[in-house]
């Protein structure tokens, strides 16, 4: 039978994580819509592999650069009022996207994309942690980041038809309604979130008065129960070792994600597919990676374990990478693809569930986002780097399997913090 707590949470669940999944799931579909645009897009504007690369890659540099000044002045101004600011702000700009001319106005307002959603991800992060102990957090952030897969399972199918049947209405091409309707989801969330958001659990008049003090009082037990390994001050959570590293086994993680992630689309369109058959083709492997993404994330939980949980997941899509190389049958090479969105995806629940656990306060906003930003900066590197080598004369096979060096090398860092915390313990 449920305890108090624990209804307590379900409830702290529905009402916050729909709107926050919307949220997340309209900013990954805006980011990486460009994906699908580029199936009309680059003929249009003649923009070759490895300029598509940069161009993909150039919103996650305004996202870095701004990432960690957004989530200090989220401390600051809240939750609600930010949130809200910032998802109005990438919807105007992403629809704005539709009425680029050539590939330096489409890298123009790329950055300037990537500067408008920084600070979402981490500030919805911090704001959980405000909310759910840490013992249930893996769970809930694989609910909330489960609108990954879920931005590509339904804005997949649905990017391959607009580029098929909009394509000449009112004049515009497929790929500028792409854009124009796929950010109106996000404008019209960034409203709702400034009307229905609550702060914190203390302003929950939703919650029975005992349910917001049993709430608080874990919470508060959960920060005591870490406060000797926490660091209180910005400064020190932007310097601090475990943070460091974190977020460099993050960034290597990332350039899996988004490397596979910009470049899948054109895979399968080479595959002699229309638009619209390459939509639906590619929701398959993220439908896969959702459930195996909150199955993984609640076997955490359960088990009390992270480091592992983490690093296995690495080393398996690193495999499947490396083996992409090796394959031409279509079937053979989206089996692996699937692998490695799988376990890709599986990893990031886990993973944020660490620093909240080493930091408290100010200072978790800003490591939170520190780790964020040097992630994010995969999203650069990981596309360009594919764009390089296709036109370098690289296969994308080969291309796609040098994402797996980088989820070895992430695997290896994650492990290292293992070691490191084992020669700590007194012998």
């Amino acid at each position: 039978m449920p305890t108090t707590l624990e209804q307590t949470l379900a409830k702290v669940q529905y009402r916050l994580l729909p709107l926050l999944i919307a949220g997340y799931f309209s900013a990954y579909l805006d980011r990486v819509n460009v994906s699908f645009a580029a199936l009309q897009m680059n003929a249009d504007l003649s923009i070759g592999p490895e300029a598509f690369g940069f161009v993909s890659g150039i919103f996650f540099l305004g996202y870095c650069l701004f990432e960690v000044p957004s989530n200090i002045i989220m401390t600051r101004v809240g939750a609600r009022l930010w949130l809200a600011r910032i998802m109005v702000t990438w919807g105007l700009l992403s629809a704005a996207t539709a009425f680029v001319t050539d590939v330096y106005s489409l890298a123009t307002v790329r950055f300037l994309l990537g500067a408008a959603e920084a600070g979402f991800f981490p500030g919805v992060i911090y704001y959980l942690t405000n909310w759910v102990p840490s013992a249930k957090r893996a769970r809930v952030v694989s609910m909330f980041m489960m609108a990954i897969p879920v931005s590509t399972i339904i804005g997949a199918p649905i990017s391959g038809t607009i580029l098929d049947q909009w394509n000449g209405v009112m004049g515009f091409h497929g790929w500028q309604w792409l854009f124009m309707l796929e950010a109106l989801p996000a404008i019209t969330l960034g409203i709702l979130c400034f009307f229905t958001l609550t702060e914190r659990p203390s302003d929950a008049t939703w919650l029975s008065k005992s349910e917001r003090e049993e709430l608080l009082a874990h919470l508060v037990a959960d920060r005591e129960l870490h406060v000797p390994s926490h660091s209180h001050s910005i400064r020190d959570a932007l310097t601090d070792r475990r943070v460091i590293i974190l977020a460099i086994a993050c960034f290597g993680v990332g350039i899996g994600l988004y490397g596979l992630g910009f470049w899948m689309p054109q895979i399968v369109k080479s595959m002699s597919l229309s638009n619209s058959a390459t939509g639906w083709i590619v929701a398959v492997p993220y439908a896969i990676s959702a459930l195996f993404m909150i199955f993984w994330g609640r076997h955490s939980d359960r088990s009390g374990e992270r480091i592992w949980h983490i690093a296995i997941p690495s080393l398996v899509a690193g495999a499947a990478f490396g083996l992409c190389a090796f394959v031409t049958s279509p079937v053979l090479l989206l089996t692996l693809l699937t692998i490695a969105s799988a376990c890709t995806l599986s990893i990031f629940p886990v993973f944020w569930t660490l620093p909240a656990t080493m930091l408290m306060g100010p200072a978790a906003a800003a490591g939170i986002a520190l780790i964020n930003s040097v992630a994010n900066s995969s999203g650069f590197f990981g596309p360009y780097l594919i764009g390089f080598a296709k036109q370098h004369g690289a296969s994308s096979q080969t291309a796609i399997a040098l994402m797996a060096i980088f989820m070895f090398a992430a695997a290896a860092l994650i492990l290292s913090m293992e070691l490191e915390a084992k020669k700590r313990l007194p012998t």
